[in-house]
């Protein structure tokens, strides 16, 4: 049995981090993962997204297996900022940037996780199941790819995203749902300096709505934040408006509903009661979900793992991913660590061992 090569798996997760790939900016990575992948023997689909999510595609491919079984692996091609002119450096079994970019581990090394172990599966002739891979574009951003992804094209039953942190082995069999609220306030302008009773300030307004409100760490599965304002042309002005975005996420339904009225109505009672109006836009960006430790498909995962000496763990998460909306749209999906760290900032880092060890479960898990 030939072991997992580390040195080619670390060679093709720096090509890809080197790959401008910022949110919208997919084209050029979903290119050479279109031809890497079409070389390895995949049948490769591109399938189109909307102009206005990317100037990329989502990426479906399919490998015929001889084993019983199919599973689709997913991982995001689109990165954060900043995400351009990415140079990684490697000291002491760590990968990170140079510190003025995120690296790109999330979620590039989920990418390089599954192709290294397909091509170690292929060096040793290994019987396989049948693997399915869908790399999507724009998940950063709202999880536009995987809610754009045509799901006809997938066989699987099942599906494992790599697109968390935290040790080898960590499985999030739950994960919460979000409800994005934008809120405009419309005061009334008057002159700050000669009239300002006879305006009604936009800042005034939603400064008593959040001071009336139950926002951050609400309980053990919800949190809320305001996350951005903006208003103001000038000192000498009443502030007409104000925009306000908000989000509520819980891994209970029930709650995030109830966290969203509580938002919403304080906001609305603080308009009615300075006399401003206020338009609030409440929209549902994904879905909770939650699969027990003794589904199938989970306990299949666990075992995966037992086998190559790692111990699985199962948790819940505050974050989202596509796993939220493969989950709604009917294909069980788990989300898995591949080891990254510190994602989202220029201190981004991913050890070598642990992008080993995931690509031995992906191994592991197909040719069981």
């Amino acid at each position: 049995m030939t072991t997992i090569n580390q040195e080619r798996l670390v060679e093709h997760f720096i090509e890809l981090v080197k790959i401008d790939s910022e949110s919208g900016n997919e084209k050029a990575v979903a290119e050479v993962l279109a031809e890497q992948l079409g070389q390895m023997g995949f049948d490769v689909t591109k399938l189109p997204v909307p102009d206005a999510i990317s100037n990329g595609f989502n990426i479906y491919g399919k490998l015929k297996g001889s084993l019983d079984g199919s599973i689709i692996f997913s991982s995001h091609m689109d990165t954060v900022t900043p995400g351009n002119g990415i140079e990684p450096v490697i000291e002491d079994g760590i990968i990170r940037s140079n510190g003025e970019t995120i690296l790109g581990g999330d979620d590039k090394s989920g990418i390089a996780a599954v192709m290294e172990a397909i091509r170690t599966i292929q060096e040793s002739s290994e019987a396989h199941k049948t693997i399915e891979v869908a790399f999507t574009v724009y998940e950063e951003l709202g999880l536009e790819g995987a809610k754009h992804f045509d799901m006809s094209m997938i066989e699987s039953q099942q599906a494992i995203v790599l697109d968390s942190g935290g040790p080898i082995g960590t499985i999030i069999t739950t994960a919460p749902g979000q409800q994005s609220l934008k809120i405009t306030i419309k005061g009334k302008p008057a002159h700050a300096g000669l009239a300002p009773e006879t305006g009604i300030n936009a800042l005034t307004v939603a400064s008593d709505a959040i001071s009336n409100m139950t926002l951050s760490r609400i309980d053990e599965e919800t949190t809320a934040n305001i996350g951005v304002v903006r208003g103001g042309q000038a000192t000498n002005i009443v502030m007409p408006e104000l925009y306000i975005e908000a989000e509520a996420r819980s891994l209970d339904d029930n709650k995030l509903a109830k966290q969203v009225e509580h938002m919403v109505s304080t906001f609305e009672a603080a308009a009615e009661k300075h006399g401003a109006g206020i338009q609030i836009e409440s929209t549902r960006s994904y879905n909770a979900y939650r699969i027990s430790d003794d589904n199938p498909h989970v306990v299949a995962i666990k075992a995966a793992f037992e086998a190559i000496g790692i111990e699985p763990m199962t948790k819940p998460t505050g974050g989202g991913s596509d796993a939220n909306v493969f989950n709604e749209k009917g294909l069980l999906t788990v989300n898995m660590s591949t080891g990254m760290a510190k994602v989202h900032t220029t201190e981004e880092f991913i050890a070598i061992a642990d992008l080993v060890a995931i690509s031995e479960f992906v191994r592991s898990y197909v040719t069981k």
